[in-house]
């Protein structure tokens, strides 16, 4: 079983000609209202990979939250473990520019009263995998991975929003799964003066004793374990948002960990999840 402890957004997504530069203001057509949230997005992703999937966090008491865990109802992910708190519904304010890159700013609300004491719903043990983001407060995330680890869990880490990982939270990872640019601030925060994405992960992989993966768009992704490094290019795809790309990758790399394939064929599978989810717009209803 995977459980996954994170973020539960609704998002606000426009598509522009360009993405907005400081001071500048730029129209877009229309706007739609969707569920998102990394640890939603990931959830939702592992589901329809095939795994049994349960989403620790906190949503809002009010309609944004309804519309935040829609999607997950109707896939079966298990929510007795979401809470309901007096903070708003998470947001996330996304705008998407004609090439697909996107910018994001993220109003945590509800996500920053997620607490670690909502896992012990749930029974773990040495066939768990537990799956974070960084959309959560990290001294929780610390509780939740230590629960993990004294049951004999596993712990992976999606350093998504990019920021230094502390000593403590490092100690009790598995897997770090980085994009380029949260590679580069991984390493840099330990001293690593390199440019080079995939030498970034080799370097925090050597350094922290975990294996890490870096997920590098077009080029597919590049992981590194036990010192030997694995390499699945992406699908030839035409991009049309890129958005939750990254939250499809972890969830299909997760499940397949989750049925018992091993890194090299769990990586295959979250570069596939990933190259399909960029061929349509959106976030939560294109995932899978």
């Amino acid at each position: 079983m995977i459980i996954v402890f994170g973020s539960v957004n609704v998002d606000f997504v426009t598509r522009v000609d360009a993405i907005p530069r400081p001071g500048e203001t730029v129209l877009g057509p229309f706007y739609d209202v969707i569920p998102g949230g990394k640890g939603a997005n990931q959830a939702l992703a592992a589901r329809r990979a095939g795994a049994d999937v349960a989403l620790a966090g906190a949503v809002g008491r009010d309609p944004f939250a309804d519309i935040a865990l829609t999607l997950l109802k109707h896939e079966d992910v298990d929510l007795s473990a979401t809470e309901k708190v007096d903070a708003p519904t998470g947001a996330a304010f996304i705008t998407v520019d004609a090439k697909g890159e996107n910018a994001i700013t993220v109003a945590s609300g509800a996500n920053a009263e997620a607490r670690a004491t909502s896992l012990a719903k749930h029974t773990i043990n040495d066939k768990t995998i537990l799956l974070m983001q960084r959309e959560v407060p990290e001294r929780e995330q610390i509780i939740a991975a230590r629960m993990a680890k004294q049951k004999g869990a596993r712990v992976i880490l999606n350093v998504a929003p990019a920021g230094a990982i502390a000593d403590e939270l490092a100690a009790l990872i598995d897997v770090l799964i980085m994009n380029e640019h949260e590679a580069a601030v991984v390493a840099y925060g330990m001293g690593f003066p390199t440019d080079v994405p995939e030498t970034h992960a080799r370097m925090i992989a050597e350094a922290r004793k975990l294996t890490t993966i870096v997920t590098l768009g077009a080029e597919g992704a590049v992981g590194w374990t036990d010192g030997v490094r694995r390499h699945i290019p992406a699908f030839p795809i035409d991009v049309v948002d890129t958005t939750a790309a990254g939250d499809a990758f972890c969830g299909a790399f997760a499940a397949a960990l989750d049925r018992g394939f091993g890194f090299t064929s769990a990586l295959a599978h979250g570069v596939a999840a990933g190259s399909l989810t960029c061929t349509k717009a959106g976030a939560q209803p294109k995932i899978g």
